[in-house]
């Protein structure tokens, strides 16, 4: 055996999983090899075991599941898929049912696969630690806990009991397991925890010389009651219900979680494991998992393990930052950097008005003070790290400088030229503007090498994301500065290079104004609504113009026309921008926050908002074609194939920056994977099919050209 050791010493069986070369066990295809040799060597050995313990060598207990296997796993495979689940089940099996006691000694985290690992002990044993993580999180990659976790978590702790675990994959420390019953000893952490959980061990085997899980005795009962008692069989009315309503229908896991759920009580425990491996074989084959692995482990670790930082410049955290502009955006950072221990300078054109951009920061808090998941204390370390000013005097010093005022290039050459001289030696200057190109804005500065641009997403607070923008002239080190900065405000940071719109906004503004222009079409506004939101986009695409402000998108168009002129170029409105103009010149209707845009919004606050009913007369025209599949497409292909550009253009350089910006910064469907995955998903060939469909139909936005197409096979990610 490769992956794992085994010896037999006094009676007991120790069963060490040791991966070679990884820092972590998985069930790779030797470790399933290794344990059907395991099994057939603990068979052989069973007159003179006396108990069994499943040890790791390694920090974690156990990782759970091959990913890079599951990548390379295609739909003919489904087959060969479920007969390896329930290979390793059947040993897994022979082992628990053995009669014969078996304790896992949980020495650190047991995710998906190791949880269920660990499931295999009729005791276990923990470290004390709430470092360590436990549970099943596999719905989060879009799969199940196949390897029996669904069966064992459901009758352990009952329908009601196990959801949060398995539907929702909520994971737990050992002291909150202990509480739930599925940990049953603790030891505290240091340097004998080992060997205490050990001694614990040998002393239950000894106490239980036989011993099974608690439902294969007969008589027992699951918590709760079984799918067929009332109260379960009321809330099982409901539940699917729910779970369409937050998936929407776009993510099969919670369902097939679910299903296995309720159709595992109602049978015996073998074919509760089967139902189990069909499911589990099903997703693993499909492309939703493989979209949802791809992004949330794959495209994730990379980005919080720094790949797109530059390499070899030394880690840096600035202590004191100054923001210009104490409106909803610099607020907002100024409460996420305080929150993170960083002194923060709020500055604006007078006291109050930076006073009251703090004030952002003392309503967050007392939020949290009241419903008692802050201290007093903590809120006010919080709200002493920011100072609110009037006085440029204040910025002496900073390490590094954010302007977050109004999109106006004139505004911002101002501000840069008056505080960049206050910052400290070796200081950096950070644009926080989501449209104006970084080259531009850098020739206010005295050192273009030292400015970047630091996009930040509203609400601050909220939103994971932050863009870097690398302008033509930023030097590694500002770009490393920065990555560093956004990570230690526990964001994620993606590294771009520099274009009108960067990637971001320059991929939002294709949704929002593909929605815009199916109005001028004629297409019903409801329609369109529906079919952003059916599509998985958080909300439909005319709510979202109405949140940004439609005359916010005027202004970038006017800005955008004014920068063609000066370089001698003439600049086409696209039919969204005609109709978005139209909205407010015309009709007056500026967006959300002037009262008045494609939805109207009573003054009554209990009350909904609701789309215009003037939008019917003045733009929907009945004899329009349209069908829903191609407005969805429509919406997500348009943003796909800006998203390709934006690689060929060079502005994207990884496809993981892609991914992790467009749902994290755009809202772009997670079922998805991200704009490249979900080329990638469709299959190569099946999109640019579809593309040159959409083009001949709807124009050139769909187009693909030949750089293009190059650019989305380069960087196809191989597993």
């Amino acid at each position: 055996m490769k992956t794992i050791q085994y010896s037999l010493a006094d009676g007991i069986a120790t069963v060490t999983f040791d991966e070679p070369n990884s820092p972590v066990n998985t069930m790779c295809l030797q470790w399933q090899d290794d344990m059907a040799a395991l099994t057939e060597q603990i068979v052989k050995d069973k007159d003179a075991i006396k108990g069994i313990l499943l040890t790791s060598a390694k920090t974690t207990f156990f990782a759970g599941a091959d990913l890079k296997g599951v990548m390379r796993i295609k739909p003919s495979d489904a087959p060969t898929i479920y007969a390896e689940i329930e290979r390793l089940k059947k040993n897994m099996r022979t082992i628990e049912t053995m009669g014969k006691p078996v304790v896992s000694l949980i020495n650190g985290t047991a995710l998906g696969g190791g949880w269920e690992v660990a499931l295999i002990g009729h005791h276990r044993i923990a470290i004390d630690d709430k470092k360590i993580q436990l549970g099943l999180p596999e719905v989060t990659l879009g799969l199940l806990p196949g390897a029996s976790g669904v069966t064992k978590m459901t009758r352990h702790l009952g329908l009601m009991g196990a959801q949060p675990y398995l539907v929702e994959g909520k994971t737990f420390d050992p002291a909150t397991a202990k509480g739930l019953g599925l940990v049953h000893d603790l030891v505290p952490t240091g340097d004998n925890a080992a060997a205490e959980m050990k001694a614990k061990a040998l002393v239950w085997i000894a106490a239980n010389p036989t011993a099974q899980h608690p439902w294969e005795a007969k008589g027992y009962k699951v918590p709760g009651g079984l799918p067929s008692s009332p109260a379960v069989a009321q809330m099982l009315v409901v539940a699917p219900a729910m779970i369409k309503k937050q998936t929407r229908g776009l993510y099969p896991a919670p369902e097939a979680i679910m299903a296995c759920m309720v159709e595992g009580l109602q049978v015996d425990i073998e074919t509760a494991l089967r139902l189990e491996s069909r499911a589990l074989a099903k997703l693993m084959s499909g492309i939703n998992a493989k979209a949802m692995i791809n992004t949330f482990f794959f495209n994730l670790n990379a980005i919080k393990g720094g790949q797109s930082r530059p390499a070899g410049i030394a880690k840096y955290k600035p202590a004191k930052v100054g923001l210009l502009g104490a409106g909803m955006m610099g607020a907002g950072i100024a409460y996420v950097q305080a929150s993170k221990g960083i002194a923060t300078v709020l500055k604006d054109v007078s006291q109050e008005k930076a006073d009251t951009g703090k004030g952002y920061a003392a309503k967050i808090t007392q939020a949290r003070v009241d419903k008692g998941r802050m201290t007093a204390n903590k809120q006010a370390e919080i709200l002493g790290r920011i100072q609110p000013t009037g006085s440029l005097d204040d910025l002496k010093g900073c390490d590094l400088i954010i302007e977050a005022v109004f999109e106006n290039r004139e505004l911002k050459a101002r501000v840069t030229k008056e505080t960049e001289p206050l910052l400290a030696p070796g200081g950096f200057f950070a644009s926080n503007t989501s449209t104006l190109p970084i080259t531009g804005l850098a020739t206010a500065s005295t050192d273009a090498k030292k400015f970047i641009g630091i996009h930040f997403f509203s609400p601050v607070d909220k939103m994971q994301l932050v863009e870097i923008i690398k302008g033509t002239e930023t030097d590694l080190e500002t770009v490393a500065r920065a990555f560093d900065y956004v990570q230690a405000l526990g964001k994620f940071p993606i590294v771009v290079n520099d274009s009108r719109g960067f990637f971001t906004s320059r991929v939002f503004g294709t949704f929002v104004m593909e929605g815009a222009a199916m109005l001028g079409e004629g297409i019903p506004a409801a329609a369109i609504e529906n079919a952003g939101i059916q599509a998985g986009m958080p909300v439909g695409p005319l709510a979202v113009l109405d949140e940004t402000a439609l005359t916010l998108s005027l202004h970038v168009m006017d800005q955008t026309r004014k920068d063609f002129e000066a370089e001698g170029k003439t600049y086409t409105a696209t039919p969204g921008e005609l109709v978005v103009e139209k909205m407010v010149n015309q009709h007056k209707r500026p967006g959300r926050a002037g009262g008045a845009g494609f939805y109207d919004y009573p003054s009554d606050k209990g009350a909904k908002k609701f789309l215009w009913p003037e939008l019917k007369g003045l733009f929907e025209k009945t004899d329009a074609p349209w069908t829903i599949t191609d407005l969805k497409d429509r919406l997500l292909y348009r943003q796909a194939v800006e998203t390709a550009r934006c690689l060929a253009e060079n502005v994207l350089t990884t496809v993981h920056d892609a991914n992790i910006g467009s749902i994290f910064g755009i809202g772009f469907p997670a079922w998805t994977g991200g704009a490249m995955q979900f080329i990638y998903g469709m299959g190569i060939e099946a999109f640019e099919a579809r593309s040159a469909e959409l083009t001949a139909k709807f124009g050139d936005g769909f187009h693909l050209s030949d750089t293009v197409k190059a650019a989305i096979r380069q960087h196809q990610p191989q597993y």
